[in-house]
This record gives structure tokens, sequence and C-alpha cells, in this order.
């Protein structure tokens, strides 16, 4: 059964999936999904410690060769996103029963589970595949069900943020397949492997140059780094409280991984840094994204667009990483991918709980909840002092290496925008903390009561989590460092 875990990570639930159609009661359902969410995790686990052991694992589908046959290829890197979509995933979906009561029709239940086992299928066979193809096939699984889950809330913007993600994801996905068609012209592969053999050889043609700007733009949309972000802040806004804590946890990390594959392995970093000038291009988006969208969060009035904005300034932060073009900074941006997933998991669930009790996440609406929800509120701080990087939370570890990073680069204004940029969180966290804690509810009569425990375990699961990985980072550092390491070819 170990020799088919890779295969197994995406197979199952992707199998589930229809199976949910089968189970009359929504409850029956939520439990099923976990389970097998359960699952992925357990399989991820176990990919990630054999490839630490071990090294990378190549799976031949159907026992056909590559580049005839589809091939799963896990190596430090995905296996690193599988553990964090996976585990992430299973968290969330702890809250899922009691969230999805209050804010999606009892009647579509069901089909939530059923589009959130797609969509949790989609993103692992995206990070679990060495096919270049069928990693968009698995992308599109992914952001179909993706823009019906957005869809599925009662509030009517609901709607209108998911039509905006799919015109914005379409774009994308049709730029990336453009790419990958361009890119098997000029080889006659789409194994991941076998094209990062054959395209130096036809590196210097305009068809390459041509399907390296279709895929790279294409990422960019999907991965909503500014100024192509504008999908971004409504749909995490106006989703279920669910879905926005799964997809600010998982969705941008993926693309990232796709980002980060494309340009490394199988383009070649000689190539994507030196015969195409991304250095400067993707250091000056991402150090515009961290200040644009930090200042935009500060003005923000609905907590959850607030949350949606900082995501897109931490975007920036793993860019401005990746734009260095050294294992460093690689390395850094991986770190940051792992540890931001758990802050804004951890977030969104907590803002999912405020949700469920008062109804509404506008800011005026938090007036006194320090001490009315103190566990959730509590939640809500320490997740945004990891945010800003304060010592202890994940946060600053992600800091501190992106600082080193530069710092080693010689870019030294660069670390210093950095720091500058971590001073404007300090403001729009600020402003929840201060109507949490410093001003009087808006009225006296109804009296909010905690968060219930099915809300309470899975945010604090993550709140801990944040703060254990903040202290013993042995786990998250070497698995980074090992995948950076690898991508430049460098001896551990």
């Amino acid at each position: 059964m170990l020799v088919h875990l890779p295969i197994l990570q995406v197979i199952v639930p992707l199998m589930a999936a229809p199976l949910c159609l089968l189970l009359s009661r929504p409850r029956l359902a939520w439990i099923f999904t976990l389970i097998v969410s359960g699952t992925a995790f357990l399989i991820s686990s176990l990919l990630l410690k054999q490839v630490i052991a071990s090294g990378t694992i190549i799976y031949e589908i159907g026992g056909w060769n590559a580049p005839w046959g589809i091939e799963y290829r896990i190596d430090q890197l995905n296996a690193l996103l599988l553990l964090i979509i996976s585990g992430i995933s299973t968290v969330v979906l702890l809250a899922a029963h009691t969230s999805i009561r209050q804010e999606i029709p009892a009647d579509r239940h069901t089909l939530f589970y059923i589009l959130y086992l797609l969509s949790l299928a989609g993103m692992l066979g995206v990070v679990a595949t060495g096919d270049a193809f069928n990693a968009f096939v698995f992308l599109e699984i992914s952001s179909l069900s993706a823009y019906a889950l957005i869809a599925l809330g009662k509030d009517r913007r609901a709607l209108w943020a998911s039509y905006q993600y799919l015109i914005m994801g379409t774009i994308g996905a049709t730029f990336i397949l453009i790419g990958i068609g361009l890119m098997y012209q000029m080889t006659g592969t789409l194994n991941m492997d076998d094209l990062s053999r054959r395209l130096p050889e036809v590196a210097h043609t305009r068809t390459v140059f041509s399907a390296f700007a279709f895929i790279i733009v294409g990422v960019c949309l999907k991965l909503a780094l500014f100024p192509l972000h504008l999908w971004l802040p409504n749909a995490y806004a106006y989703a279920p409280s669910i879905v926005t804590a799964f997809f600010a946890a998982t969705a941008t990390k993926m693309a990232i991984y796709l980002l980060i594959r494309f340009t490394f392995s199988v383009f070649g970093f000689s190539f994507s840094f030196t015969a195409v000038p991304l250095q400067i291009l993707f250091l000056v988006l991402g150090l515009l994204g961290i200040f644009a969208a930090s200042i935009s969060a500060i003005y923000q009035n609905n907590v959850k667009h607030l949350f949606a904005y900082s995501s897109i300034a931490q975007i920036g932060y793993m860019i401005v990483g990746y734009s260095m073009s050294t294992s460093a900074g690689l390395m850094a941006t991986l770190l940051h991918v792992f540890n931001h997933a758990l802050m804004k998991g951890a977030l969104f669930l907590a803002l999912g709980a405020v949700m469920y009790r008062i109804g509404s996440v506008q800011l005026h609406h938090f007036n006194g909840l320090g001490r009315q929800m103190p566990f959730t509120m509590a939640a809500i701080v320490i997740g945004g002092l990891s945010l800003i990087g304060i010592p202890l939370t994940v946060g600053f570890i992600s800091k501190w290496y992106l600082v080193l990073a530069a710092i080693e680069d010689g870019w030294w204004f660069v670390a210093v925008l950095i720091m500058l940029g971590s001073l404007l969180a300090i403001i729009y966290v600020w402003r929840i903390i201060e109507a949490a804690y410093f001003k009087p509810p808006l009225t006296d009569k109804e009296t909010v009561s905690e968060a219930p425990l099915s809300f309470l375990i899975p945010i604090w699961i993550l709140v801990i989590s944040n703060i254990y990985f903040g202290i013993d980072t042995r786990l998250s550092i070497q698995v980074a460092q090992a995948a950076a390491q690898s991508l430049f070819g460098l001896s551990p």
C-alpha cells in the first residue's frame, strides 16, 4: 500500500466526492468528508517522511514509463505543499458542520461537501503530478469547484465575487493552457522532467519565450499577484467563512508552487532569471503589493476585506523572497508559504466564529467583543501578532529569514522595506484590537456568547501551531531549506 501513496493522495478525495451524493444527511456527509480529508493528511505526512528519508518518489500511473505515461513525482517541495493543503483542510473541516448551518442554505449542505472534496482533490493533484497538462486539468477541477463554493453563500454579493473570480481565473487558466500547448509544440512532451531536458535545445526560439510569458502571467493571475489581484478581496469577503479559511490558507500557496515548479524545474533557473529579467520585475511587483495592499487593508471596514488585502501583501513577501533568485530567498518564500497558511487559517476561522455569533464581520460590530468572546478574540490577536512578525510566532520566523536573505544578497533597502511593511500591519491589526478591547459594545441589551467548541478547537489548533512552529522550527526550516537547495542543484 505504501508504494501507491502518491496516487492515493489524489484519488481518495476525488473518488469520495461523488460518493457524498449517496449520503442523505448533511451530518453524515460532513463526517465522511472529514475522514477523507484526515486520510489525505495522513498520506501526505507519510509521503513527507518517506521523501525526507529516501529522496524523491516517482510513481508511474498504469505502469507506463514517462514520458508516455503520466508520472507523479514527489520531492521535498511538493511534499511540503501536500502537507499544508491536506492539514489545513482537515482542521478547517472540524468547524464546517457548525459554520455552514448559518451561512449556507440547508438544501445545499451536501453539495458543499461534494464541491469541497473536488477542490481538495484538484489542489492535491496540481501539486502531486509531474505532467504539465495533468496539472492544468487538476487546476481546473479545483477552480471550477472554487467558483461554485464561493457562490453558495446567502449573501448575493457572493455571486458577483464568484463571477469576478470566474472571469479572471478563466483568463489565467487559458494563458497557462496556451503556454503548455506551445511547449508541447516545441518539444513533443508534457512530462515536466522531460520538458526540463528538451527545452534548453529550443530555448532561443520565440515560441518558448511566448510559452514562458503565457504561463507566468496565467499563474500570477491565479496567484493574485499585484496588480492582478482584483478578484481576491471580494472572493474572500463574501464566500462562506469555511470556504474563505480553506482558500486563504491553500489556494494561493498552490499557485506559488506552480510558479516555482515551472520556473525552476521546467524552464530552469538560468532561462527564467537570466534570459528573462524576472528578478527585477517580481521584486518591484512584490514590494508594490506589500505596500499597496497593506495601505488598502488599513482603510477597510469589513474585517474579511481587511485580511484579504493582508493576504495580497503577504503574497508580496513571498514574491520578494522568490525574486532574490538565491537559495536563501527561496527558502524564506517556502517558509512563509507554510507559516502564512497557519496564520490565515486561524484568522479566517476565527472570523467565521464571529460571523456565527453576531452575523457580521463589520469592524464596528467588533466593539466590546474582547470581553464577550475572549477566546475567539485572543486567537485573532495572536494571529494578528503573527502577521506583524512578533517573536515567538511563525510570522517572525518568516520575516527573519526574508530579511537575512535580503541582507545576504546585499539588498539592504529591500530589508528595510520588508520591515516597514510589517509596521503597516501593526496599524490594521491595531484597529481590530482597539474595537474589541477599548470600545464599549454597540448595545448592552444583547449579550454575545463565546463561540462553540466546534469552532474553538480548530481555531486554537492553528493558533497553537502559530506559536509552536515559531519556537520549534526544525521541521519547517529543514524541509524548506532542503527544497530550496534541491531546486538550485545544491547538496543539502
